[in-house]
Parts: C-alpha cells; structure tokens; sequence
C-alpha cells in the first residue's frame, strides 16, 4: 500500500498549509480571517517572514495543486494558495482566483481570493469584485466574504480613482439588503487596507 505521506500533493500541503515552525495552530488558521494580526510581535514577524519566503518560492504547479477545483484542494488548500499569489502579485492566476470566486463552492477561501485580487490592484480585479457583489449581495441566505470583497472594492476605489462602490452604498441599496448590512463598510476596507499594509511590508523586506 503506498503512504500517503509519500504522495507529492501531500507535501505540498503539508509545507505551505499545514506545518510551518512559527506556527502552533497551521498556517491556514492564522491566515483566516487575518488571525495572524493578533499574534504577538515577534510570532508574527516569524509568521510573515516565513509566509513572503515561500510566496516567492512555490511554484505555479504547487499553486495549482492547492487550488485544483474538485480534486485534492478544500478551503484550507484555497486559502492559503490565494493568499501565496496575492503576495507575489501572480496574476496569471487572475482569471482562475475570479472564477472560484464567483463559484464561491467553498466557505472561507472568498477571503484569500478578495486578498489576492485586491492586490493586484487593477481596474480588471475591481470588475470581478464588483460582479461578485453584484451577484451574491441579493441573496440573503449566503453569507460568504461580502465584507471581504466590499473591503477590497472600496480600497481599489481609493487607489483608482473610481467610485464602483457607491451604488452598493447608498441609503436602501444592496449593502443595506444584505445578509452582511450589520457590517461597517469602513471596518471592512480598514481590515483589508492593514493586511495590504502587512503584505507590502512583508515582499519589500525579501526583494
């Protein structure tokens, strides 16, 4: 009988999802929901160091692995994958991040994609956040990564000098409808706008 440990997708996950020493709980915990911010100082210096080493370091074909639709990849895989390419900036996957997140099959992975595409930072990632919101606002009884794609709108708002964001804004409008309209859009874009600053931070001290 073969060991699964000796598969080489198991590796892969067992590096960058899994097991990394400045990690107690896995690195897709501290990822999620940008748990690592609550880390102390230095375990999170040890953290981001270690997580900008292997942004730069996994390979397309590793990346493909942990986002693989259907097969090896759960939201765990997803995550941290999304969270890997937006690092690096790798918008070659920019088209493979926008379908998974509009597919959004899986809970908790929506965030790594919001991350990752607001990165990138272009008017082509503001669409796809924006047609996500477009969809998904509307439907009450999914309660997905609103506030992590609105976050990540309004930032690129900001930076791109448009105003997509507004009509989900106004008094009566999908925001306000949503299953999400408890949240403060400004907590939302402040959360996202601290990772970023992390991310920057994080690439810059490897480059």
């Amino acid at each position: 009988m073969t060991d699964p440990m000796d598969d080489p997708e198991f590796g892969v996950i067992e590096r960058y999802v899994i097991g990394t020493p400045e990690s107690e709980t896995g690195r897709y915990l501290d990822l999620l929901h940008g748990n690592f911010l609550a880390l102390p100082h230095w375990k999170r210096a040890e953290f981001l160091r270690a997580l900008g080493c292997d942004a730069r370091q996994i390979t397309d074909v590793e990346l493909e692995i942990m986002l693989a639709p259907g097969e090896l990849a759960g939201w765990r895989e997803r995550l941290t994958a999304a969270w890997l390419i937006g690092l690096d900036r790798r918008t070659r996957f920019r088209d493979v991040l926008a379908d998974l997140l509009l597919e959004s099959d899986l809970v908790y992975a929506g965030q790594g994609y919001s991350f990752a595409l607001t990165r990138f930072g272009q008017s082509q990632d503001a669409d796809i956040l924006t047609a996500y919101l477009e969809r998904y606002l509307p439907q009450r009884d999914c309660h997905y990564d609103q506030d992590w794609v609105l976050g990540g709108l309004i930032h690129l708002d900001e930076a791109l000098g448009t105003d997509r964001t507004g009509g989900f804004l106004i008094p009566g409008g999908l925001w306000s409808r949503s299953s999400f309209s408890h949240k403060n859009p400004v907590d939302c874009h402040l959360r996202i706008a601290e990772l970023l600053r992390f991310a920057d931070r994080v690439m810059e001290a490897g480059a």
